[in-house]
């Protein structure tokens, strides 16, 4: 089983995609459709026109035990028949939040911003996986995937909302807000 996938943009694809937005940073260039593929030994294919980003499924950080029994025990999984919308977040954070020591980060991220406590709440109508890019030379570190029903589409921007207005979120320097609905 494979750890890598590929988000490729083009023509077509498993997802329509309705908007790219870049929040912070340089965006990413318009594209149709989007389709998530696992990689294995074998690379998945780039588009002829459009663009992918690659990210890894790694350990889950910054979270004490504690956290992730109650994420593992409100998550719901993802291609749940009635979450007809996604979002794709890819996200680049600053050198000087990487040259934080993990303990400095971590502080930030929960004890500061309450980062997992906040996405805690709109569990489990709001499905998430992330996938970290940042070790594999991806031009993002992040690339966060969500996925909900339609009328939970303004609670997941109110869960955005939230996260951004955080300390954590001083140290994004790009993002990029792909939104899209199930072909």
């Amino acid at each position: 089983m494979t750890n890598r996938f590929a988000f490729i943009a083009g023509e077509t694809g498993t997802w329509r995609i309705r908007s790219i937005a870049a929040l912070a940073g340089s965006g990413l260039p318009a594209a149709s459709a989007l389709t998530c593929v696992p990689v294995d030994g074998a690379s998945a294919p780039s588009p002829a026109r459009g663009w992918r980003l690659d990210g890894l499924v790694s350990n889950v950080r910054y979270a004490t035990r504690d956290e992730v029994v109650d994420l593992s025990a409100r998550q719901e999984g993802l291609g749940r028949p009635q979450a007809r919308l996604a979002a794709l977040i890819p996200i680049a954070k600053s050198a000087r939040w990487w040259g934080l020591a993990q303990d400095e980060r971590r502080a930030i991220f929960e004890e500061t911003s309450h980062h997992t406590a906040v996405g805690l709440e709109y569990l489990p109508a709001i499905a998430r996986k992330l996938f970290h890019a940042r070790d594999i030379g991806e031009p993002f570190d992040f690339l966060t995937w969500f996925e909900f029903a339609p009328e939970h589409e303004a609670a997941f921007d109110d869960l955005l909302a939230r996260l951004r207005a955080t300390a954590e979120w001083a140290y994004v320097e790009r993002e990029v807000d792909i939104r899209l609905e199930r072909i």
